[in-house]
């Protein structure tokens, strides 16, 4: 017996939102549990939407995450005779009828009507195709149309609730709920899994089947919606929500596909780093919550930061490479990737993202550090500062250039001035470094070498003086 086959069908517009790869996600991982057929199909009948670059940027996003797909990506814009058929089939058989209702017209009509939306008008003035002139499907009189969902469970739609709705523009292009429920009826969907926010457009979609001629309603499973710290609704205008931000940003894809997994699911045991392997093994709609899900970016920058710790050394170096050769703070040529890979270990299990790399070593490739404002102030807030570059200066000079000679020398330095090493250290990293974060200090000063150092010390000094 053929396995489920799931659709995910985005319009293309020029990023793809995390909810709609939260979405992806879902249908992807419920077709490898169930041995089903993932479609990827583009929503994009309207022609400002069919531009090839749009979607190219759904197929390489999901590519990035890892999601494949069985059969497309099938573009709607391929298929609008299909929808045209469909169209006049309704209208033959009197489920659809023409209307030349203006938006101005229908407002002043329904101005004082308790009941919003449009008020039937055109339902029996039998006009015919013309300039201007949309389809509209006749939606029954009485009854209710119920969506039995995975998720929400029974879901009731009265139909006097329902306004009849457009289903074929004034130019002929077919609207999304006609094109998705012939699609879905051509291309034998069987479970519907999608946001919340569509739930309110799923009585409609039946309708649409049934008068059509489908049997069989596909199974729904409308996910819930995924909300910021103040618990509203993710929105591109105040959120980021871009899926290719976070890529840039230097999130994993792994980390970025687990991460979205768990935005309205877990496994049983609450695990929170899983690989595809047991996503897949593990993920059921049952499961799946009605709660909002709080897209929680310092949860997601800690699993970005499991991830990366987790990487071997060398996968770590290949990765960050891009953001030390491209647009980095520092000339390309000064760039040294031996000194990159000796201290990489140690960044490995400092950043979040890759994005971070740079700052946690650009004093290894700049002339002269970036100095950080609040780390100079925490320096020239320590009273013993200065003698302690004194010191170092005086010290570093003739030792050991060598990361076990020089920790123990600087911790003889804080011992003479009653200081442990973790505060001995803060202005000669601050000094050469830029920052009171980063690498370990010793290591940091064995790669950028006995003068370099000197030299950031002495313009130190002269600050602190």
């Amino acid at each position: 017996m053929p396995g489920p086959r799931v659709r995910f069908s985005p319009a293309p517009t020029g990023f793809l939102h995390v909810g709609s790869a939260r979405s992806a996600l879902f249908n992807w991982l419920f077709a490898r549990h169930t041995g089903g057929t993932f479609v990827l199909r583009i929503e994009d009948t309207d022609a400002a939407r069919s531009r090839e670059d749009l979607v190219d940027g759904i197929s390489s996003a999901l590519r990035w995450l890892g999601l494949d797909w069985d059969e497309g990506p099938v573009r709607q814009s391929g298929r609008l005779e299909l929808y045209r058929a469909s169209a006049q089939r309704l209208l033959d058989e009197g489920r659809a009828y023409w209307c030349d209702c203006t938006r101005e017209l229908i407002d002043a009509r329904t101005k004082d009507n308790p009941k919003p939306g449009y008020d039937g008008y055109c339902r029996d003035r039998g006009l015919g195709p013309g300039d201007a002139r949309v389809v509209r499907f006749r939606t029954p009189d009485e009854g209710d149309t119920v969506v039995h969902d995975l998720i929400r469970g029974e879901v009731r739609f009265a139909h006097d609730a329902l306004e009849d709705f457009v289903i074929l523009r004034s130019d002929g292009t077919s609207v999304f709920l006609l094109a998705n429920a012939v699609d879905d009826l051509d291309m034998g969907i069987t479970h519907v899994v999608r946001g919340e926010d569509l739930l309110s457009s799923t009585p409609r979609a039946l309708l649409l089947r049934r008068a059509l001629g489908a049997e069989n309603d596909p199974v729904f499973a409308h996910l819930p919606m995924i909300v910021n710290e103040k618990r509203q609704k993710l929105s591109k205008r105040r959120d980021d929500v871009a899926l290719e931000e976070y890529r840039e940003r230097g999130y994993l894809a792994a980390a970025m596909r687990n991460y979205l997994a768990l935005l309205g699911w877990a496994p049983a045991d609450g695990r929170e780093i899983l690989t595809v392997e047991e996503l897949v093994a593990e993920f059921e709609l049952e499961h799946v919550t009605k709660a909002s899900a709080y897209f929680d970016v310092k949860k997601l920058d800690h699993i970005n930061a499991e991830y990366i710790r987790a990487m071997p050394v060398a996968t770590f170096v290949r990765e960050a490479t891009p953001w030390l050769e491209l647009d980095a703070p520092w000339p390309p040529e000064a760039y040294d990737p031996a000194r990159f890979e000796a201290i990489a270990p140690e960044v490995q299990q400092r950043v979040k993202t890759l994005a971070e790399v740079p700052t946690w070593v650009d004093f290894l490739f700049l002339d002269k550090p970036a100095i950080d404002q609040a780390a100079w102030e925490k320096v020239t807030g320590q009273l013993t500062s200065l003698a302690i570059v004194d010191d170092a200066l005086r010290e570093y000079e003739t030792c050991a250039w060598q990361r076990d000679a020089l920790h123990e020398l600087t911790a003889v330095i804080g011992e003479r001035h009653g200081l442990k090493l973790n505060k001995a250290q803060v202005p000669i990293r601050v000094a050469v470094t830029g920052r009171t974060v980063g690498p370990p200090l010793f290591e940091s000063l064995e790669l950028l070498g006995r003068e370099r150092a000197l030299e950031r010390l002495r313009e130190a000094r002269k600050r602190l003086s």
